[in-house]
């Protein structure tokens, strides 16, 4: 192989920290809301889904110059049906568990994705790449884990924490599928149509679930706006861009900077404190991610 071979995609791995980091104001956004967490959900796709499409058709031209596809297929299925999985079990855990726990648990999907390469496709990771691994979930639940005491809603900690596990399920196969297809279709189309399906499959339970679906006041809509345009365009699209020159393990692991971030927000924005076990945890988090970056 020659050297430029070798050479790390060092754009989408920025590109995939950016994204990530987009994400994780997801939840100071649903906070700032006034509907219901899953109408929260619901409108981050109904509002971003205009603009991916607008997208879309201007680059259609591009895409086909450069043998995309620009047909319907079963992975763009997939894609919006895992991703209304992930979120609809996630807030649904929110009920059973504390948010702490189901923000830290939704965030084991490296483990399943490295699983299903060693399975699925014999994939051999290089040891420092599951030594930052595992860095990095230990940083996470440093991070996350002073303030996972207690008891969600429902009172059924077990059945919560076994939904936010799931959400991380579910959130490793959207991320497998939206690696695979972003092989044949460009980011735009896949993410159009990756966050319409999944809006179309969370307005169901949105309309169905407790609290406002629609905000009360105009200001209302403005949480709403950017959970769409920040968290969705300026996270899930930029990621989706990133999984196209890297590999899904790291893509996965690196992931993980989404609770950091939204321990940071949380701390700048509602002042909530930060001990000096979750900053160790933070900078492991970031210490792992580096590990299993040189390790791929």
């Amino acid at each position: 192989m020659t050297p430029s071979q070798h050479k790390f995609p060092t754009v989408a791995f920025i590109a995939l920290l950016l994204g990530g980091m987009a994400i994780g104001f997801a939840g100071i956004f649903m906070r700032l809301s006034d509907v219901n967490p899953v109408a929260s959900a619901f409108w981050r796709m109904a509002l971003a889904a205009p603009l991916l499409w607008a997208w879309a058709f201007a680059v259609s031209k591009q895409d086909r110059a450069l043998n995309k596809r620009t047909d319907f297929a079963r992975s763009l299925l997939l894609a919006g049906i895992y991703f209304a999985a992930d979120m609809g079990i996630w807030h649904l855990s929110l009920h059973y568990t504390t948010v702490a726990n189901a923000t830290l648990l939704s965030n084991f999907a490296p483990i399943f994705i490295a699983l299903w390469m060693w399975i699925a496709h014999r994939v051999r990771f290089a040891r420092i790449f599951i030594v930052g691994m595992t860095i990095a979930l230990v940083g996470a639940v440093m991070l996350v884990g002073p303030n996972a005491a207690g008891n969600g809603e429902g009172g059924n900690k077990l059945l919560g924490d076994g939904l936010g596990l799931s959400s991380a399920i579910f959130y490793a196969a959207y991320q497998l599928v939206v690696k695979d297809a972003r092989s044949e279709y460009s980011t735009a189309r896949l993410m159009a149509w990756s966050t319409t399906i999944t809006g179309l499959a969370l307005l169901p339970f949105a309309l169905m679930s407790p609290g406002a679906f629609m905000p009360a006041q105009l200001a209302g809509w403005w949480p709403l706006l950017a959970l769409a345009v920040v968290a969705q365009i300026g996270g899930q699209t930029v990621i989706a861009y990133a999984f196209a020159h890297l590999p899904a393990s790291l893509s996965s692991v690196s992931l993980l900077i989404q609770p950091l971030t939204a321990a940071v927000a949380a701390w700048l924005i509602f002042q909530e404190a930060i001990g000096p076990l979750q900053m160790v945890g933070g900078a492991l988090l970031l210490w792992g991610i580096y590990l299993s970056k040189k390790g791929s």
